[in-house]
């Protein structure tokens, strides 16, 4: 897969842009490897990832041009939003988490085995319990403990660690703050979050607990993107597992421990090998 690449493109919806796309790669004589489409009739919107390869050098820069003239205001598919990236270029993501570790250490052991083509330079919490897991990953961690009062300035430290270690994905791994609107729209499309999907019927900080009290049958996990309103933001995946009558609330917080771990370390890999594509309140995931 040596200098190979993906081409994520969104649009207005318009006969052609299929073929005005390939015809690109065609011309140029770069082959595609991989091509998904999707036109949404209720948006009006267009949504293509390729991936395509190998190119002459590690650049694929001589495309841009084309893509460009695709993307002019005065072209038939504006407004126009594409990206090329190469296939071994990784994510760079900050995690961040509280005092429920399952997420992190999955995320952690995935990223170190290539389960996850990301890079994870830094490790932030409003709590100093993790700090030796991320040690003993070579991880730089950040406690950034947070109050009502001193809100502002520790999401001010979050963004100037975004920054500072040029971070694409911010990755809330079981982080039990609400971030403000301010570092929601700044960091937009770029924040997943994960909980557990008996929202909004059992809410607070034992959910599990809950249902057990109630008796569920299903238990389940939904991954996110965050905006500021509160869980609200486009799923980008959910799954469940079946629970039953025998099983204690310990039982269901490992099993819900398990389910949340897969869903985001999905959710992760998606956005890294850039499949997701938020679509209004939805998102596509070729």
């Amino acid at each position: 897969m040596a200098n190979d690449h993906y081409l994520t493109l969104s649009c207005r919806d318009k006969p052609g842009i299929v073929h005005a796309v390939t015809g690109v790669f065609a011309r140029e004589g770069v082959n595609i490897l991989d091509l998904q489409q999707f036109s949404d009739p209720a948006t009006e919107r267009f949504f293509m990832r390729v991936h395509f390869g190998p190119t002459p050098t590690e650049s694929a820069d001589h495309l841009r041009p084309a893509f460009d003239a695709l993307a002019a205001s005065d072209s038939d598919y504006h407004p126009l939003t594409y990206d090329i990236r190469p296939l071994a270029q990784k994510t760079r993501v900050l995690i961040m988490v509280s005092k429920i570790g399952h997420c992190l250490n999955d995320l952690l052991f995935r990223a170190k085995t290539g389960q996850l083509p990301i890079d994870i330079p830094v490790i932030v919490s409003n709590h100093p319990d993790f700090a030796p897991l991320a040690a003993s990953y070579g991880i730089e961690f950040r406690h950034l403990p947070v109050t009502k009062d001193t809100k502002a300035e520790q999401e001010q430290q979050i963004l100037d660690l975004v920054a500072a270690h040029d971070v694409e994905l911010v990755v809330l791994a079981r982080y039990m703050q609400v971030l403000s609107p301010k570092l929601c729209e700044a960091m937009s499309g770029r924040i997943i979050n994960i909980h557990h999907s008996f929202l909004p019927s059992f809410k607070g900080a034992k959910p599990y607990h809950q249902a057990y009290d109630r008796g569920v049958k299903i238990i389940g996990a939904s991954a996110h993107f965050v905006t500021a309103d509160l869980d609200e933001g486009p799923i980008i995946e959910q799954r469940v597992a079946r629970v039953d009558h025998s099983m204690s609330p310990k039982a269901l917080v490992d099993e819900g421990s398990n389910v949340e771990s897969q869903v985001l370390a999905a959710a992760v890999k998606w956005y890294a090998e850039r499949r997701l594509f938020i679509n209004g309140s939805r998102t596509v995931v070729f």
